[in-house]
């Protein structure tokens, strides 16, 4: 059991260190605009050090479940966001006169709800066996080699690059 302070610490940490890792991704992009390429780099390296920062203290902190649980946790948190979050955020600015943010905060909200229905449904799919299988012949591609596999469930290994099976995940074309 955590004490309040050490808790409290904590929680300063994770935020202090996941701030810190969105920053220097921003600035990382703006190295990149502006012509330095070098120090593109390091901001991009300091972040991947923030960000392991970061899970230390989330795992400390208790945060970070197994996939079915951080499913149920993301889900619960794009609920929050959409349903509360975004919309009280976007009522304040528009009270302010900030007709354009509370906009983006509405269309945000919308992008919020998606992320909520996607984990719920990848949480269906652990639950009822449908990560790797379907009822129906599907493409499965393998996201290591590119390798494309017609059947109702993926194969146990990949036969072009022998990948495990978690390889895998149903092809899509988007083009």
């Amino acid at each position: 059991m955590l004490g309040p302070k050490t808790k409290k610490n904590l929680e300063e940490a994770l935020a202090g260190e996941s701030m810190a890792r969105n920053k220097y991704d921003w600035f990382a992009s703006q190295a990149k605009k502006d012509g330095y390429i070098q120090i593109q780099n390091l901001f991009m390296e300091t972040a991947l050090n923030e960000k392991e920062h970061a899970k230390l203290w989330a795992k400390a902190l208790g945060l970070i479940g197994d996939t079915k649980e951080n499913l149920k946790h993301a889900a619960e948190g794009e609920h929050f966001e959409y349903t509360d979050m975004y919309v009280r955020m976007a009522n304040e600015a528009k009270e302010e006169g900030h007709d354009d943010l509370a906009r983006s905060f509405l269309m945000v909200a919308g992008v919020e709800k998606a992320h909520e229905a996607r984990y719920k449904k990848l949480l269906e799919n652990i639950e009822t066996g449908k990560v790797f299988k379907r009822d129906e012949i599907k493409r499965w591609k393998c996201n290591n080699c590119g390798h494309i596999h017609e059947g109702e469930e993926a194969p146990a290994m990949c036969p072009t690059c022998q990948h495990p099976v978690d390889h895998f995940e149903l092809f899509v074309e988007n083009y």
